[in-house]
């Protein structure tokens, strides 16, 4: 019998050690998120280094900021829509919600809960402070996934962050001494990003009205069977768009990696559920309430 009560007690142990661990990791997305909340500082818009961009990129600015001094390069989303985890016939497709930060250059934070029933995922990826981490969890006890790093994982974090902002922060791609702007053809231009000492390429698709279409970036990865980082094809399409306070942002999205390529298949549908502007004075509480004139386009 002192064999049991030995053996509850170390699962109790190990119970409260992966419960004290998990409450940490939250804890950590938590202080990231305030930190990057304090960070944001608007932009100022520049009508004559608009004037000069390739005509997609100027025509995008028009759409996206039309009329305004000065630019929002953060935002708080509220989100819900799916992740889709595995390929082919074992893919599985999660209902998921997300609450998100973004603050390029600084970084971000995405808070995901996924799943249903057995099977739930909840955890956090993201990018401050020059470090990168994703940290996810089965039913609230079991790591999934605890990695973290200031190197591939901060590049690839960056990546992602970059081509969030065609999406969410425009003001954060204003041409200046990170960000620099050429033209591909009639409805594309590209921009170099530079981040977290890596320059982000990435190419956005614009509509007719300068609406963006899509993203395509190399990102650094290591999606591969042969789990090596490297640079890969990533990227997402704007299925639909709004205005938050006179930006034009995405309102759903869906991407993933291979973008462009046949090997494609999109990962992650989202769609705003609610969309804000912090500022250093809000300090980016998470628990933010949407503006009162988001609306779909």
């Amino acid at each position: 019998m002192a064999w049991w009560w030995i053996a509850l007690g170390a699962l109790l142990a190990l119970a409260a050690g992966l419960l004290g661990r998990r409450l940490a990791d939250a804890a950590a997305a938590r202080r990231a998120w305030r930190r990057l909340g304090a960070a944001a500082e608007p932009a100022r818009v520049d009508p004559d280094a608009l004037a000069a961009l390739a005509e997609p990129a100027r025509r995008f600015f028009a759409w996206s900021l039309a009329d305004r001094g000065e630019a929002p390069t953060a935002a708080e989303i509220r989100m819900a829509g799916e992740l889709t985890l595995g390929a082919g016939e074992r893919a599985r497709h999660l209902p998921m919600t997300g609450y998100q930060i973004l603050a390029v250059p600084h970084g971000f934070v995405w808070i995901c809960r996924a799943g249903s029933a057995g099977l739930r995922i909840a955890g956090s990826d993201g990018l401050a402070e020059g470090t990168g981490w994703t940290r996810f969890w089965l039913l609230g006890l079991l790591p999934v996934v605890r990695a973290q790093g200031a190197r591939d994982m901060a590049r690839s974090a960056a990546g992602r962050a970059v081509a969030e902002a065609v999406f969410w922060t425009p003001g954060a791609l204003l041409p200046g001494p990170t960000v620099t702007w050429t033209g591909v053809d009639a409805d594309t231009a590209r921009a170099h990003v530079h981040m977290g000492g890596h320059v982000h390429e990435l190419d956005l698709a614009v509509a007719a009205d300068g609406a963006p279409v899509s993203v395509t970036l190399r990102r650094w990865s290591r999606e591969n069977a042969e789990r090596t980082w490297r640079l890969q094809p990533f990227g997402g399409t704007v299925d639909a768009t709004m205005r938050v306070d006179g930006v034009g942002v995405a309102a759903r999205i869906t991407g993933g990696n291979g973008f462009g390529t046949d090997a494609y298949a999109p990962f992650y549908r989202a769609g705003v559920t609610r969309l804000r502007f912090p500022s250093p004075d809000t300090g980016g509480a998470a628990s933010s309430r949407p503006s009162p004139d988001a609306r779909g386009r």
